[in-house]
């Protein structure tokens, strides 16, 4: 007996391109088999048939059901449930005729877990097929619409197979099992996707998560590996473009990087917090799996490339068929190609700001003129700004300030340095101590005192002038508001420590210039013993500044920035330097500033106070001298008041000096202990204690 050949089992070929779907409309266009059952009125319910009847109606039903269409004994539920924010939660149920044969039934809602996920996904195809929903939505609609082509083509197959009667309600079933696996494996997506109304990397991450979640099923494996694939295609070329390019090309907002518009490049020279180079591109939620831990390497080269376009610089990075980013897999070849674009955009970086731009160069010139390497413009300077420094903030004029800083910069070697032309002056507001306090990011320790915040009564230019530099883009990355905000607060110390040294020198020439007097044993051998101990007091904390604290960091900064591989080392170097200068330059112990400033202002009323000491204290001393005691004795006939009047000021004279000297003392001594506990937690501390308590010891 001859037997009719069953038909090959239809699958899915996950390794040849989906179908272009030229069954498509065969599917759903043809007549159905049950038509010829059709009758004039009112239909009969599918009991008043016999099995075999039944069987050829149940299977045209359930061969509609298959694409999405309701047969006559076999109908289709939608329910579309609305959770806002666009999203909602699609359901749809098949439903049988209750007269029909129980055996068919069950035949038939075993079949039915396949008609839904068709139904599901075809109606998701449609909705994310949609332009709001974003490129990675579009590729994976995409995706799902050339694999329900394929799908359809199956069912084209069977509808045949049944129209030839050579398939049955069971056969039926068998040929549908393999695909109802992946089906559902789909529809499981879909429903999360729809509930959670997912876009671009939610998509990507779900996909992957439930291939992970399907690792015992290779084909279903594969199946969604290659769904993932397919829809990441569009996130990476918004991926290549940046890394290669510098340039976020998303219009649905889909990427994991965003960028501030807000944030200018001109707010790094204006704004002590600009957070342009921090917050201009960042990181957002929801980054792919498979980029999370490169995700901050994607970020820095997109930055990298900016930088360099900003500035007119090609930033194409080159790039060939090996680089493309339109795949990823296991073998991480992606990977690498980020990771050489990286390389690119940090070298290419680099070499522009260090070659052209000349960092190093712009480093060393601040460090002239704000960190008083070279300070000879500054002496000059000193001499002829000294009655406009010696002004009330109200009273100065910055615009003659600036005019004496050109002129001191231009008779001076500063002449020599081409960035010269960079320095500007400025007059703060403010003291240095009342500014410092006022930088919260500097972690400045508290004050004790509510009343180390009060401004002196008559602040002057000397307390708050201060130095300022021209700097460009992309060199403001580097030398930034807040970093050049250091760099002054750092050189307002040492000018005021510089002019305290220069008026106690004036007092020492002073005192030098009286030595052809007796003056052992007089006000003014103290009075020059009280200047020395000054002297060397300031002396002592300058050297520490330059020798002990300014240089060595500068060395250590400048090998540094020698071998820096990307522009963030070269922030982070230059960062610390600034950092590790104000806390060992003491701008960020108040405790030990304010001792040190109350110090130097004792230094100044002390110099202040020089001239008239010494002028009262020679009148005395030339009465005292033996040649003299007969002039004496004359004066004291003639004019007695006169002799009362000299002791009466040499007795105020002797006094001021004691006044002076035992002030100085007291600060000194109780700034001691204070740098001793304190170079236990702070180690450079030691090297400036030994200087400043050798101070008091010598007497």
């Amino acid at each position: 007996m001859e037997t009719t050949p069953r038909p090959t089992t239809p699958r899915w070929n996950f390794d040849r391109p989906f179908l272009s779907g030229r069954f498509h409309q065969e599917t759903k266009g043809t007549s159905r088999f049950a038509n010829s059952f059709s009758n004039t009125g009112d239909e009969k319910a599918i009991g008043c048939y016999g099995v075999g009847v039944q069987e050829v109606i149940v299977m045209d039903d359930v061969l509609c059901a298959l694409v999405g269409i309701e047969g006559r004994y076999i109908s289709i539920k939608r329910r579309v449930h609305t959770q806002g924010n666009d999203n909602c939660d699609f359901s749809v149920s098949f439903q049988v005729d209750a007269s029909m044969d129980l055996a068919l039934q069950e035949m038939a809602k075993r079949i039915f877990p396949l008609c839904e996920s068709f139904v599901l996904i075809e109606q998701f195809v449609e909705s994310r097929s949609q332009f709001k929903t974003g490129l990675v939505n579009h590729a994976f609609a995409a995706t799902l619409r050339a694999f329900l082509l394929d799908y359809e083509a199956m069912v084209a197959q069977l509808e045949h197979q049944f129209r030839l009667g050579r398939l049955s309600i069971q056969g039926l079933w068998f040929y549908c099992q393999p695909m109802i696996v992946s089906m559902q494996a789909l529809s499981t997506v879909i429903r999360k996707a729809s509930a959670n109304n997912f876009a671009g990397s939610a998509v990507l991450n779900l996909l992957l998560s439930q291939a992970k979640a399907m690792a015992g099923d290779n084909t279903v494996r594969s199946l969604l590996e290659k769904m993932t694939q397919c829809a990441s295609n569009a996130y990476l070329g918004i991926l290549e473009r940046w890394v290669y390019e510098g340039v976020i090309d998303d219009p649905y907002d889909e990427f994991f990087i965003a960028e501030n518009k807000s944030l200018q490049k001109e707010s790094l020279t204006q704004d002590y917090d600009a957070k342009y180079w921090r917050q201009r591109y960042s990181l957002k939620d929801g980054i792919p799996s498979f980029l999370a831990n490169i995700a901050g390497t994607i970020l820095t080269t997109g930055k990298y490339l900016n930088v360099m376009r900003e500035c007119g610089h090609n930033v194409q990075a080159p790039t060939s068929e090996n680089s493309k980013l339109m795949s990823f897999g296991s073998n991480h070849h992606y990977l690498e190609c980020i990771k050489v674009a990286y390389d690119f955009a940090s070298g290419e970086l680099l070499n522009l700001i260090k070659q052209k731009y000349d960092l190093m160069g712009k480093l060393l010139s601040i460090k002239h003129y704000l960190l008083l390497d070279q300070g000879d413009f500054l002496v000059h300077f000193m001499d002829i700004a000294r009655e406009e420094l010696t002004k009330k903030l109200d009273e100065i004029n910055e615009e003659k300030l600036q005019s004496l800083l050109d002129l001191a910069l231009r008779s001076t070697a500063a002449a020599a340095d081409p960035c010269h032309e960079d320095l500007t002056c400025c007059v703060e507001r403010s003291s240095l101590l009342k500014r410092m306090a006022t930088l919260k990011d500097l972690e400045v320790r508290s004050f004790s005192d509510s009343n180390d915040m009060e401004e002196p009564v008559s602040i002057t230019g000397l307390e708050t002038f201060s130095l300022s530099y021209k700097v460009q883009w992309p060199l403001s990355i580097v030398i930034s508001k807040k970093a050049l905000t250091k760099y002054q607060l750092i050189f307002r110390f040492l000018f005021r420590c510089k002019h305290v040294e220069r008026q106690l020198c004036g007092a020492w020439q002073v005192h030098q210039g009286v030595r052809a007097f007796n003056i052992s044993g007089t006000a003014i051998s103290r009075s020059s013993l009280l200047c020395r101990s000054m002297l060397k007091f300031i002396s002592s904390l300058l050297h520490y500044l330059t020798f002990e604290v300014l240089e060595p960091n500068w060395h250590v900064m400048h090998n540094r920035l020698q071998s820096a591989k990307s522009i963030d080392e070269v922030i982070q170097h230059h960062d610390f330097f600034l950092d590790k200068c104000l806390r060992e330059c003491l701008l960020l112990l108040p405790e030990l500033l304010k001792k040190v400033e109350k110090l130097k202002s004792l230094c100044l009323q002390y110099a202040a106070a020089t001239q008239w000491l010494i002028s009262s204290s020679i009148d005395i001393t030339k009465l005292e001298e033996p040649s003299a005691s007969q002039k004496l004795k004359q004066l004291r006939l003639k004019n007695p008041s006169q002799v009362q009047k000299a002791i009466t000021r040499d007795a105020a004279v002797t006094d001021s000096i004691l006044k002076f000297e035992r002030e100085f003392n007291e600060e000194l001594q109780s700034l001691g202990p204070i740098l001793s506990t304190s170079s236990q937690a702070e180690p450079y501390l030691t090297h400036l204690a030994q200087w400043i308590l050798g101070v008091g010891s010598d007497k």
